[in-house]
């Protein structure tokens, strides 16, 4: 009986690394496949965050001011305090430092430049004081917050600000929010808001003007409405200044 052929080395040795090969490669596909899944899953990540910022910003922009903080009676608001006003088109040279009679102030001695009407909310970007007393003077509602607030009340007051445009032709948009950072700040107050405030038939009168201030527990956007309703920007020294 004849016996089978011995496999040749050569061809056996070729089968291993044809096998070995297509095992490799095998692998290498695994490997791109799960590389690939790992980018298109953190690309759609980068591309979901942006998205997020965007709808969480548009919601703000196109909510009203009492969609934010809490309610008026949850605020811990006193009552708006009338003082005597100072300073009406007493400009001061940059870089001078402003000693005012309240803190954070209601109006007095500025410098030449206000802060630009596009901005509604500054942080660690803010300008000087005396810069914002010179928007004060043209009409703005300036929120003075603390800056160790509660996060979810910065949060909110930061959402107000968006609800107010760049528009420097509606003087409804005249609103600052903007972080006291010196000593002063009324104990058990989180936000202070003010006006500086003039007879809107008799602007220049210094003798009418005031400075109003409302000192609150809580960011409250109803709170904030309703300052801003009663001390509207038109009620100013320069209601038409930027």
């Amino acid at each position: 009986m004849a016996k089978p052929p011995k496999p040749e080395a050569g061809a056996s040795r070729r089968e291993r690394l044809a096998s070995f090969e297509a095992a490799r490669k095998s692998e290498q596909r695994r490997r791109s496949m799960g590389l690939l899944a790992i980018c298109v899953v953190l690309a759609l990540a980068l591309l979901a965050y942006p998205v997020y910022l965007f709808v969480q910003d548009h919601n703000a922009r196109n909510a009203t001011l009492k969609d934010f903080g809490t309610d008026l009676a949850g605020a811990g608001c006193s009552a708006p305090v009338e003082n005597t006003a100072t300073g009406n088109q007493n400009h001061v040279p940059d870089g001078t430092t402003v000693t005012y009679d309240r803190l954070p102030p209601d109006s007095g001695p500025h410098y030449g430049t206000p802060a630009p009407f596009t901005k509604h909310f500054y942080g660690t970007d803010r300008p000087a004081i005396e810069t914002l007393v010179h928007n004060l003077e043209h009409g703005y509602t300036v929120a003075w917050y603390r800056p160790d607030a509660p996060s979810d009340q910065v949060n909110a007051l930061q959402d107000i600000a968006k609800t107010f445009s760049g528009d420097n032709d509606d003087l409804a948009n005249k609103f600052i929010a903007a972080p006291w950072t010196d000593a002063g700040f009324p104990a058990g107050k989180n936000i202070v808001l003010t006006h500086w405030y003039a007879d809107p038939n008799d602007p220049t009168n210094t003798g009418k003007q005031k400075g109003i201030r409302q000192e609150c527990g809580a960011v409250s956007g109803a709170t904030i409405a309703e300052f801003m309703s009663n001390y509207p920007a038109t009620d100013s020294p320069e209601p038409n200044g930027a």
